[in-house]
């Protein structure tokens, strides 16, 4: 009797196992294709949003920002806005800072020539799109 009763107890536990292992499997299915429709979901979102702000092939404000922030101070984004005397004037500044660096001169050039870049990627950024398109593309103000 008592061997019938612990081969009944093993049935039992072995059903529970496979009831909870049948659970656990259409659980991670289930999860599995929630996370694959949010990621899916999200992508879209995002291709949304990129394809918004930069609709305008004309508009140049968010790469001008940017590349004015991290390498302004060779004048990168004042060439891609069309002001090459600017852009040279940047770079020959930096040009002039490094070959005068050992002179302590040269840091505080480069520092000058940095800061303007960066306050100037910081305006392009705060102005509206409409704003950065009329007063330094149609407009053409090359500084500040």
């Amino acid at each position: 009797m008592s061997e019938e009763n612990t081969n009944e107890e093993n049935d039992s536990l072995k059903d529970g196992i496979n009831d909870a292992s049948e659970k656990a499997e259409n659980t991670a299915e289930s999860t599995t294709d929630n996370i694959k429709e949010e990621a899916k979901d999200t992508i879209s979102e995002m291709k949304e949003g990129w394809n918004e702000a930069t609709k305008s092939g004309e508009n140049k404000k968010l790469l001008v920002g940017l590349l004015a922030i991290f390498v302004g101070y060779f004048g990168v984004h004042k060439f891609i806005l069309g002001y090459n005397k600017e852009g040279f004037i940047l770079l020959g500044g930096f040009i002039i800072g490094i070959l005068t660096y050992c002179f302590i001169i040269g840091i505080f050039i480069i520092m000058a020539v940095g800061i303007v870049s960066l306050i100037e990627g910081i305006l392009y950024l705060t102005k509206s799109d409409e704003e950065f398109y009329q007063t330094y593309q149609v407009g053409k103000k090359a500084w500040f």
